[in-house]
């Protein structure tokens, strides 16, 4: 169903908008991040016409089955830009670094070095996040906090590599409010490293989704990643992944 896609894309900006007033800032410095993981390409295309132009995929084949199928539709307009947001394997790494504008999900030293190999193949400088497991959850990705800096170290001496900015995903909870240390000390880290090597171009900060991304936003996010709030219920998805 593609019915008040549109009204629910208005609504999420809104939302988005007043929560970066309350928080002093500029609601054009937060980029809304359509997760559209299970989403068929129709919907995505009905998110396209209603204005959305970034989209975030957990999964490179599924991600490039839907480019395909939107570009046979009629194509797709040139600023659209898609978003690695789930875990990335490295036999992977040759598709993301050809199809996706930003990977969001380096978190391992191995990881990084094979991006920066296949972008060296490709002439390009891939744009990526570093995430971190700030919930130190173990069956979750993530860098731990202590490795940071040295990960972030590493990435700045692979030249096809350019780190914007960190990434979380937090534990879920019922109450958003329990989150907001999470993403205030993702901010804190952010603007710590910025001396660092390696930290000259850290401004990003991909945080909050569906249920939490008014909080993240009052606490600095510059991408939100939103899919059940704009595409409704997914099958498949688990409820602690409906972002």
């Amino acid at each position: 169903m593609t019915a008040g896609l549109p009204e629910r894309l208005a609504a999420l900006r809104e939302r988005i908008a007043a929560a970066a007033v309350r928080a002093g800032r500029d609601p054009a410095e937060v980029t809304l991040v359509a997760v559209s993981k299970r989403v068929s390409p129709e919907r995505i295309r009905a998110a396209i016409d209603a204005g959305q132009r970034v989209f975030g995929e957990n999964y490179v084949q599924e991600a490039l089955g839907k480019m395909r199928a939107l570009g046979a539709q009629g194509g797709l307009p040139p600023d659209i830009r898609w978003h690695l947001i789930g875990r990335l394997q490295r036999n992977k790494a040759r598709d993301a670094v050809a199809h996706f504008h930003s990977i969001e999900v380096v978190d391992r030293p191995d990881l990084a070095r094979e991006l920066d190999r296949r972008a060296a193949a490709r002439g390009r400088v891939v744009e990526v996040l570093i995430q971190v497991n700030l919930s130190r959850e173990p069956q979750k990705a993530g860098v731990p906090e202590e490795e940071l800096a040295g990960l972030l170290a590493r990435c700045a001496a692979l030249p096809h590599l350019q780190v914007v900015g960190l990434m979380t995903l937090p534990e879920p909870v019922g109450d958003p409010e329990r989150l907001r240390p999470v993403f205030a000390r993702l901010r804190a880290l952010r603007d710590s490293l910025r001396s660092a090597p390696g930290g000259g171009n850290l401004r990003e900060l991909s945080m909050g989704m569906s249920a939490d991304f008014e909080v993240a936003v009052e606490e600095g996010a510059t991408r939100v990643r939103v899919g059940t709030a704009l595409f409704g219920p997914r099958a498949g998805v688990p409820e602690e992944d409906r972002r």
